[in-house]
């Protein structure tokens, strides 16, 4: 069994996490553990019709941001990656200077000190130099930095689409690949607009 935790915090995109747990939920060996922020809850109930009750029956195990004792907390606890989405400006800022006064964040700064994957979904544009300096911290620290940019290439035509396709690519980096999720296949022939003349 892969345990993998997601996290919501108080960035806008509260649907990139409920996505992910939705997509985990359809994976038999995928253990999910989700911390859910305050800013993160007033997020999910500004941009969606979810409550977090929803969450909790999207996932495995919920956790309390402010439980430090919980076993996220340690490395000797096995997660085999830690997504989160999204992720918000004081949440990169903590990790990437291992401020662990919360779970997100301690959770975080284990998977980055064990050697195991994490990705965050930044949700910031634009951004100033002190934010490209976080996520050149977190990067050489080991972690990976993913703003959610649309994949306009596969043409979507629904948010839901975007949504989908971004949590499918985060899943690649977590190294838990994904069934349907859309891939680059090459460019289309180019259309002929008339005869060759």
């Amino acid at each position: 069994m892969r345990r993998l935790v997601v996290a919501i915090t108080g960035a806008s995109g509260a649907l990139l996490g409920v996505e992910a747990l939705r997509r985990a939920a359809e994976v038999d060996d995928i253990e999910t553990h989700v911390i859910v922020t305050g800013s993160g809850l007033q997020t999910l109930h500004q941009e969606t019709d979810l409550t977090f009750g929803d969450i909790r029956e999207l996932a495995d195990h919920v956790h309390k941001n402010h439980d430090l004792a919980s076993e996220l907390a340690s490395g000797s606890f096995q997660v085999d990656g830690m997504l989160v989405a999204p992720c918000s400006v004081t949440t990169l800022s903590s990790i990437a200077n291992s401020y662990d006064a919360n779970l997100v964040v301690r959770a975080a700064d284990v998977m980055l000190k064990e050697r195991r994957p994490l990705v965050l979904l930044f949700r910031e544009t634009p951004f100033h130099l002190g934010h490209i300096r976080l996520m050149e911290q977190v990067t050489m620290n080991g972690g990976i930095v993913m703003p959610p940019m649309p994949a306009f290439y596969l043409k979507p035509r629904t948010v839901e689409e975007i949504v989908e396709q971004t949590v499918g690519r985060a899943f690649d980096l977590l190294r838990m690949p994904l069934e349907h999720t859309r891939r680059w296949s090459g460019l289309e022939p180019p259309r002929r607009e008339g005869a060759d003349g």
